[in-house]
């Protein structure tokens, strides 16, 4: 497991297991099937309302920094009302808080500044129809951009290939104008896909069906670590 605190662009690509599907029942026994091959723990939260589904609380963040004080918890977002329930999620001191470009854009700017002011990593994320432009205006308080490749809301669905034009995008923006944020991408990640969205110049990688739905995800983890850590991306 490798604490990212000084998240930077050398291209190394991190693996982040997606506790949305995880054993409700038995998160740490979840996460302790993973042994030392995930880099982040990405948590996913919803609220009912900005998407139809309810998932983890302020709670379960703050139980997670409590019993993995070392982890970079990745906490996504998916809410509404962000005045009342950002301040929660601060509290609980993940590594960084992601939040929905289309979740009360007036707010955005200004939640972005309170997240960095707390001393956290600040995202922003993009849901399958939102064009990148619509977040140009704050690229530069990004330490990350999360790129869904799905409808979020719900695991097991199946990436839309298009995402990746995405991605492509904010490479070239990030060069152009010489940002430092990563370039994450969630939903319908798997063996068959996860080299192309490295290739595509995603930063982060989170998984979480491919991952817990399998048999052994230790050795699942371990395989496409070694798969990503031997890719040649600057030679493709």
């Amino acid at each position: 497991m490798t604490n990212t605190d000084n998240i930077n662009t050398n291209r190394k690509v991190l693996l982040a297991p997606s506790l949305l599907a995880a054993d409700n029942l038995n998160l740490e026994g979840s996460i302790n099937s993973l042994g030392n091959n995930y880099d982040w723990l990405h948590l996913d939260i919803m609220d009912g309302h900005f998407v139809r589904n309810l998932s983890f609380s302020p709670d379960t963040a703050r139980a997670l920094r409590k019993r993995y004080p070392d982890a970079f918890i990745d906490v996504h977002l998916m809410i509404d009302r962000l005045e009342v329930l950002l301040p929660m999620f601060i509290e609980t001191r993940p590594s960084l808080i992601t939040i929905h470009a289309e979740c009360e854009g007036h707010l955005l700017h200004a939640s972005l500044s309170e997240i960095k002011k707390a001393g956290i990593k600040t995202g922003i994320s993009l849901c399958p129809p939102t064009p990148v432009r619509n977040i140009e205006s704050v690229l530069e308080l990004a330490d990350l951009v999360l790129i869904m490749s799905v409808t979020p809301g719900f695991g097991g669905q199946k990436l839309i290939p298009s995402s990746f034009d995405k991605v492509r995008e904010l490479v070239s923006l990030r060069e152009a104008y010489k940002y430092n944020y990563l370039i994450e991408i969630d939903g319908g990640i798997n063996e068959n896909n996860i080299i192309s969205a490295a290739k595509a110049g995603c930063d982060v990688i989170v998984a979480g069906s491919a991952v817990f739905n399998n048999n052994n995800p230790c050795e699942w983890l371990a395989k496409f670590k070694e798969a990503l850590n031997n890719l040649d991306i600057y030679g493709i």
